[in-house]
């Protein structure tokens, strides 16, 4: 079902703020990790860790499932479809596995707001998980920037599926019936035929037997 050009609008402006949302925020915990990483006072490396916390449970991830549900509205909304272009089945499978990786990568978050809420960290102390947040941070910021190319660009490219569809909409435009039509008809003609058929034979038929 297409959108109205008005929930349209309304659509793209949600899927637009979350999906920018989702990208600033995250490089905002990519800030906090570096200065929890490098900073030599022991309240600012606290600071950093539980604003981490904070912010990825109560601004990434939730803005995360707001770009996903409003990317597959406008997806299934409009005449791009969900499935019909590459870019499209790209940015989803991208979005769908930044979005659980978000969800594995927050619990390093919160055991580290956990450590610095009980103890003062020293330079050297759980600096493998100080710096997988690092990475973490700056691997979705370049897979984020990538989806937003991909939204921008829109490279061309139909799937398999994309181009049944196309060609079965150009056979609808040239006057032909469309695949399903043809099937349709075919079969309530053959069920018509069978019946005339079998009514022959017991008697009932075309002008019946005396």
């Amino acid at each position: 079902m297409t959108m109205t050009p008005g929930v349209r609008k309304l659509a793209l402006t949600a899927h637009i703020t979350s999906s920018v949302g989702w990208l600033g925020s995250v490089a905002g915990f990519l800030a906090l990790a570096v200065a929890g990483l490098m900073s030599q006072d022991a309240q600012i490396v606290r600071a950093s860790y539980v604003a981490i916390e904070l912010v990825g449970w109560c601004v990434i991830v939730p803005l995360s499932v707001a770009s996903l549900l409003t990317g597959l509205v406008q997806s299934l909304g409009t005449t791009w479809g969900l499935f019909r272009h590459y870019w499209i089945v790209a940015k989803l499978l991208i979005t769908v596995v930044a979005s659980i990786l978000l969800l594995v990568h927050m619990q390093v978050a919160s055991r580290m707001a956990d450590v610095v809420a009980g103890t003062t960290l020293a330079a050297g102390d759980f600096r493998g998980m100080r710096i997988q947040l690092v990475a973490d941070g700056a691997g979705a910021v370049v897979v984020l920037v990538i989806a937003t190319a991909l939204s921008v660009f829109k490279p061309q490219g139909l799937t398999p599926f994309g181009r049944r569809q196309l060609a079965e909409s150009e056979r609808e435009s040239n006057g032909s019936a469309p695949r399903w039509v043809w099937i349709a008809g075919v079969s309530v003609g053959a069920l018509v035929l069978l019946f005339v058929v079998i009514k022959h034979l017991t008697g009932g038929g075309l002008g019946a037997h005396h």
